[in-house]
């Protein structure tokens, strides 16, 4: 253990003799220093598998075990349960998962949020300095992106080290002061206990920075073992409370995965509360030193409220369910899946703008459908209808550039900032095709009311079928580009032919009846060319969309 408060007269052998100061600033910026290396190592390992995390995820079946792994794995990763608990909801939203599937996942985020308490109660304090060097170096002189993060990770581990060193050695005179010690002693009563680690979480935003403390007061022989536990199932409740709170102004599905990870923790605490001696006394049998048990009793806490609830997920969805109806929806246009708190895991906030940008781009694609029989028909109300629509594309457009841009002031890995630049483009060509149905399709449509322009059967019949060719490049488009389909990329980009051959076929037919003499022929030809046109323009937007799944290969444009 290293003497750092030597200098400054902290470990002192009178309770008399003891420096306030220096004790609370060490206390504090120990800290401190966990809490930065917490951070950095966290970023880290979100950058280096955060995308494999939301690849977990994506493979979830409906199997309530595997769902349980798949929590405890994801949240091993990302190093918060809150992350994966607010990624649930996309999946959920998007029909890819049901809330009952969602709640293994949450049973086993909390055991995978342990892993933490494990790391850090490993006796390795005196290779903190090391860590830190080490990662140091690695971060500085590695010419590679990858293991220049790694670096900060191992770094970041080491920093994490050096603030319990830090807190250890500003502590260690609290063990001779007596008034102390009797603070120390109420904590043996569990609720207490719990009340404490409970606040003191949901105060540091971090359940990680309890864990630690706790540890350092364990190792410092401050604390009793029930105390320790009484500690950590409290840090348990404080961060399931953290979640509520982000949760709030949220989706009705976020904040129904807030409060079961909050009612589930709970639950567990009121289930062990009156066996916390009996816990203790087998996390004893096994042994490993104070600072082991405790963070063995952590883990067996979690694991053992998994199983416990885990046979009862469908009715605790129901409760839950029940417990928070939907509400009454305001017709304003908000955000679905976005959220400002997943841009520090870039690769599962990108995939949540995905899911908010085929949000968009279904509306868009709903009014280019609907909007040519509309300008075929005359019928005006639909127009009017299909034109206002574009004010919530609109509005969705700007959430998700806001929300891109949040994301790209992150420290992106390069092949996060190319998708990252994908979508951006796709995002702002989709809100074109929606501007030129709003502007342009809409408006001919009723100049083909005001002129009463007679488009004859022939030619109807082969507008309709390019139209239709251009919805289904459209359709293709969007499945390429938010699923990162490569074949569906390809379909979008080979329909050229057909949708060329079709608009062959309409300007012939509008050529021949140019030259019949007709009444009105001259504005008809213009109209049926005007549309053909506008259609042509937003194929070409459609291959730009596509180009987000794979890199155009040159072939010239439709």
């Amino acid at each position: 253990m290293f003497t750092l408060f030597a200098a400054a007269d902290v470990a002192i052998e009178t309770t008399e003799d003891i420096k306030w100061t220096a004790l609370i600033f060490g206390l504090l910026g120990g800290l401190a220093l966990f809490l930065i290396g917490m951070e950095r190592m966290t970023d880290s390992l979100r950058l280096i598998v955060g995308d494999r995390a939301r690849g977990v995820l994506d493979k979830l079946t409906s199997n309530r075990f595997i769902g349980l792994i798949t929590g405890a794995v994801a949240t091993a990763i990302v190093q918060s349960s809150s992350v994966t608990t607010v990624l649930l909801v996309g999946f959920i939203s998007a029909g890819l998962m049901t809330f009952v599937q969602s709640i293994p996942v949450i049973l086993g985020s909390n055991i995978g949020s342990t892993v933490t308490a494990q790391i850090i109660a490993f006796n390795i304090a005196t290779w903190a300095l090391a860590f830190i060097a080490g990662g140091f170096v690695v971060s500085t002189v590695a010419k590679r992106e990858s293991r220049r993060v790694q670096g900060v990770a191992v770094a970041g581990l080491g920093l994490m080290f050096f603030g319990m060193v830090v807190m250890g050695e500003a502590m260690s005179p609290l063990r001779t002061y007596e008034p102390f010690i009797d603070a120390m002693e109420t904590l043996d009563n569990p609720i207490i206990a719990i009340l404490v680690g409970a606040a003191f979480t949901a105060f540091v935003q971090s359940s990680a920075a309890t864990t630690g403390v706790v540890i350092v007061l364990a190792s410092q022989g401050l604390i009793t073992l029930d105390a320790g536990i009484g500690l950590i199932l409290g840090a348990n409740i404080g961060t399931s409370v953290t979640a509520l709170l982000a949760a709030i102004g949220k989706p009705r599905d976020a904040q129904r995965a807030a409060v079961a990870h909050l009612l589930f923790n709970v639950a567990g605490v009121m289930i062990w509360l009156p066996l916390i001696g009996v816990l203790g006394n087998g996390v004893s049998n096994i042994g490993g030193g104070l600072p082991r048990e405790i963070a063995n009793a952590h883990t067996l806490f979690n694991v053992a409220n998994a199983l416990i609830f885990l046979p009862f997920v469908n009715q605790f969805a129901r409760f839950v369910d029940w417990l928070m109806p939907d509400k009454e929806q305001s017709g304003a246009i908000v955000p679905k899946y976005v959220d400002l708190g997943l841009r520090k895991t870039p690769g599962i906030a990108l995939a949540k703008a995905r899911m908010e940008m085929l949000r968009m781009a279904r509306r868009v694609e709903g009014m280019l459908v609907d909007v040519f029989p509309a300008i075929l028909d005359g019928d005006l109300d639909t127009l009017i209808e299909v034109r206002d629509r574009d004010d919530e594309v609109d509005v969705l457009h700007g959430l998700i550039i806001e929300y891109l841009g949040q994301i790209s002031q992150e420290k992106l890995s390069p092949e996060l900032s190319a998708e990252l630049v994908d979508l951006f483009e796709a995002t702002n060509t989709i809100e074109a095709i929606g501007d030129i149905v709003e502007t342009n399709l809409v408006a001919l449509g009723r100049q083909k009311m005001d002129e009463s322009i007679d488009v004859s059967e022939e030619t109807r019949e082969l507008m309709q079928q390019y139209h239709k060719a251009v919805v289904e490049a459209f359709d293709y488009a969007l499945i390429a580009v938010t699923q990162k389909d490569t074949d569906a990329a390809h379909s979008a980009k080979q329909m050229r032919s057909s949708i060329r051959r079709f608009g062959v076929d309409a300007t012939d037919r509008q050529s021949q009846r140019l030259i019949v003499d007709e009444p009105n022929r001259v504005a008809t030809y213009r109209f049926e060319t005007d549309v053909m046109a506008n259609l042509k323009l937003v194929y070409r937007l459609t291959r730009k969309i596509a180009k987000a799944a794979i890199p155009e290969s040159g072939e010239p444009e439709a």
